[in-house]
């Protein structure tokens, strides 16, 4: 390449050129950093600085632009990353750089080249995408071609606007119709752009009965048509999508063209279906777009060209009203907005293109086939042929609902409308939980999540908008397939866990089952201690210390459930989120488990509480029957023995033997005891043994590696088959020895003696007739002893 900008008879051209290529690899090679020079840095480009009076030259300039880039990529999610333009992207970056080098070329040159820039980007977009005759308005603002055409629109219908303006709105209101599926926001960005009150505005429901749930209803849509024009209204513009913000979906097309003819009703159409138009076959849906009267393209996501303006192609036989409405101009920086797109269009070439576009479709049949073999997901496709858009969610077929997998999951009238309710709760919180596990896991995917209305929350993959600019391959679609599968079983098992755990905790005496529609767990419980106040929304400082204790005690039982603590979602008051389950969990002795751990906490911080109080009672009462005891033992010794020398006399001729009295407190009874029995027995006194903590009745025996909160052992790799059987036989080896003492008695002694021998009676060996084993010196000499297994 640097040889090629060598032949440039403009030595202009050639340095911008190869400057370009210099400050794009270093921009992009941050590689080179490490971890210590990023954070000096970092810390060097944040704080700003004076102006320098020398300046700077263009490597200082780039390295600082580059800190400022890359520096805290390490604070950041992957997904914010800046991603690496290719060989295309420095095409479109040229173009910015050298639409600045051509505005300084003389009037005259400067309007030659661009209007040859302007005209040659449009012929080439419309011949492309099968749009014949039409003008070309680049852009900024995606949204903002369009409401250059509502202008349009305007001073094409309402012939007096230029001279009365809005006075002649206001005697004839115009009517912009946008659909229920069009993206959010569209609506009003019109209004404030055009001035419009939002009564302007007229909201087409979608079908309910017949065809998609996401296309617009024609037959809705001609009778508020019929409605507006009896009121004194004026139709002005439809937007209609070729591939909706959601899922993709595309109208009508074909009978909206007819129905706008009608009634003389400009159609406009936008949506990620139209790259579709570049392809040898399109769907006779979006074909039917190349008729209507606009229509915005974006190729700079669907070609992966960065900084690439969006934009809309239409068909209008006046210069003057479309100079009015702002779609042409005569400044030559407004054409140069194609120049970055010109020298993007001519390195890909046509079938480069094309190949993008394709390459992105295929991705989306790709998944599309995949996610037919996988269970449990249904998917959102209008065209199985040719749709690029392709929207899954996970769902679990419920009793008494319909068990059609591509149909939405209805409920009967005999089915709680509360349960269904909770069902499709779960199965939201479920598949925001997949969406978000999925984009981590496979990051070259762009999936999206989001919350429909209809069908709740799903997962999106379009790869026409994500594809040529993350790089996404065939490769990346079969590991998200992959991943899909591998976390099947976990979305199973916890959303078949759910209801049954929530009907345990509902049973369960003081324990409260918390309704909480994001958690994708298992569910939310929440201790409810003697102090509680159902009420109060607010934190409750004791709950708080409860549920602490009770997320240790959880954790140290070492199951596969994970758990962690948190406010309730309605209240501030802390609650325990038991996460998902990968196996059978038996919630009933979960359920119990939790009930008699916060239990023993409550207890136990109770007692605490108390022992201020008690221990303070103790000491006092100590002190008392201490200053009795030495009241009694100078009354015993005498006064004489009080005195220093003399009591040393007497107690030398006389000693006194009196008794150590001490107190000692039991903490476990809360009484105040003597010492004198511990020293008469050398041994510290036990007290009174507390009781055990009670286990509730779905508490169970745990086998050996059995992890808690298991059902079944079987299907569990806890266990191998050897390991089984070795434990069988172990029990039955205990119960043979519980079975039958006698004759193990008389197989364990020696051979001439018999069982009611009285060397047998002794205690010594008795425990050796039990432990199974003989003594030596009760057999006779040169004979074994044969122990018992």
């Amino acid at each position: 390449m640097d040889a090629s900008l060598e032949k440039l008879a403009d030595p202009t051209l050639a340095e911008m050129g190869k400057n370009l290529k210099e400050a794009m690899k270093m921009l992009e090679d941050s590689q080179r950093r490490t971890e210590e020079e990023n954070k000096n840095m970092l810390k060097a480009g944040d704080i700003p600085g004076p102006l320098q009076g020398s300046g700077q030259d263009m490597v200082s300039i780039l390295q600082l632009v580059q800190n400022l880039m890359h520096g805290d990529e390490d604070e950041e999610p992957q997904s914010s990353r800046i991603q690496n333009v290719g060989e295309q992207g420095h095409m479109a970056l040229l173009g910015h750089s050298l639409g600045a080098y051509i505005s300084t070329l003389d009037k005259e040159k400067l309007r030659k080249l661009t209007t040859r820039i302007l005209s040659d980007t449009t012929l080439w977009l419309c011949r492309i995408f099968r749009y014949e005759n039409g003008c070309a308005y680049f852009h900024e603002e995606e949204r903002e071609g369009l409401a250059k055409i509502c202008r349009l629109a305007i001073h094409s219908r309402y012939e007096d606007f230029v001279v009365d303006g809005f006075n002649v709105l206001y005697n004839k209101k115009p009517v912009i119709y946008l659909s229920a599926a069009a993206r959010p926001g569209l609506g009003q960005y019109l209004c404030n752009q055009l001035g419009l009150p939002f009564p302007c505005l007229c909201r087409v429901p979608c079908n309910t009965m017949f065809g998609s749930q996401h296309q617009m209803d024609v037959a809705f849509l001609e009778k508020l048509i019929k409605d507006d024009i009896e009121r004194g209204r004026l139709p002005l513009l439809l937007v209609a999508n070729a591939g909706t913000a959601a899922v993709g979906h595309t109208d009508k097309i074909g009978r909206l063209k007819e129905l706008c003819e009608k009634y003389g009703i400009w159609l406009h159409v936008e949506g990620v279906n139209l790259a579709t138009l570049a392809l040898g076959y399109v769907s006779s849906s979006v074909l039917a777009a190349t008729k209507c009267d606009s229509m915005t393209l974006t190729p700079g996501p669907w070609l992966g060209l960065p900084a690439v303006p969006a934009v809309t192609l239409y068909k209008h036989d006046d210069p003057a009203l479309t100079l009015v409405a702002g779609l042409t101009s005569n400044k030559p920086a407004d054409k140069l907005r194609a120049l970055p797109l010109w020298l993007s269009l001519q390195y890909l070439g046509l079938d480069g293109i094309v190949e993008r576009i394709k390459h992105a479709c295929q991705l989306s049949q790709r998944l599309q086939e995949s996610l037919k073999k996988v269970k449990h997901f249904k998917v959102l496709v209008e065209d199985e042929l040719s749709s690029p858009v392709v929207v899954f969610r996970f769902f679990q077929e419920l009793s008494g609902s319909r068990s059609d997998p591509m149909l939405k999951a209805v409920p009967v009238p005999n089915m709680v409308p509360s349960a269904a309710g909770r069902e499709r709760h779960s199965c939201d919180a479920l598949n925001r939980w997949l969406g978000e596990q999925l984009k981590q896991l496979v990051p070259a995917s762009g999936l999206t999540v989001m919350d429909l209305e209809v069908e709740g929350v799903c997962v999106r993959f379009s790869p026409l908008m994500t594809a040529a600019v993350l790089g996404t391959q065939g490769e990346d679609v079969d590991r998200l397939v992959a991943c899909l599968q591998s976390k099947l079983q976990v979305l199973t098992c916890t959303f078949q866990l759910r209801e049954e755990f929530k009907q345990e905790v509902e049973g369960t005496a003081g324990l409260l089952y918390v309704d909480d529609p994001n958690w994708p767990g298992i569910g939310v419980v929440r201790y409810e201690h003697a102090n509680d106040d159902k009420s109060c929304l607010k934190s409750d400082p004791e709950g708080e210390k409860i549920h602490a204790g009770l997320l240790k005690k959880l954790n140290e039982l070492e199951s596969d459930l994970t758990f962690k603590m948190g406010p309730e979602y309605k209240s501030m008051k802390s609650c325990i989120y038991i996460g998902m389950a990968s196996d059978d969990v038996d919630v009933a002795e979960l359920a119990e488990t939790i009930a008699v751990a916060a239990r023993e906490i409550e207890e136990n911080s109770r007692l605490l509480e108390n022992m201020t109080e008690v221990v303070r009672k103790g000491i006092q009462e100590a002190q008392v029957q201490l200053q009795k005891a030495n009241e009694e033992r100078l009354l015993e010794e005498g006064v004489l023995r009080q005195i220093p020398v003399v009591g040393s006399v007497l107690n030398w001729f006389s000693p006194v033997q009196a008794s150590q009295k001490g107190r000692t407190f039991n903490l476990t009874a809360g009484s105040l005891e003597s010492t004198e029995h511990t020293y008469v027995s050398k041994v510290q006194g036990t007290g009174v043994t507390p009781p055990p903590t009670p286990s509730g009745p779905h508490t169970k025996q745990r086998l050996p590696g059995q992890k808690p909160f298991r059902r079944s052992l079987r299907g569990s790799d806890a266990f191998s088959e050897t390991s089984s059987v070795s434990h069988i036989e172990d029990l039955e080896k205990m119960e043979h020895l519980s079975s039958g003492p006698e004759q193990d008695t008389q197989e364990a002694t020696c051979p001439g003696q018999q069982p009611g021998d009285p060397a047998l009676q002794d205690a010594d060996q008795t425990e050796a007739l039990q432990a199974g084993t003989q003594r030596p010196e009760d057999c006779p000499q040169g004979e074994e002893t044969e122990s018992l297994r």
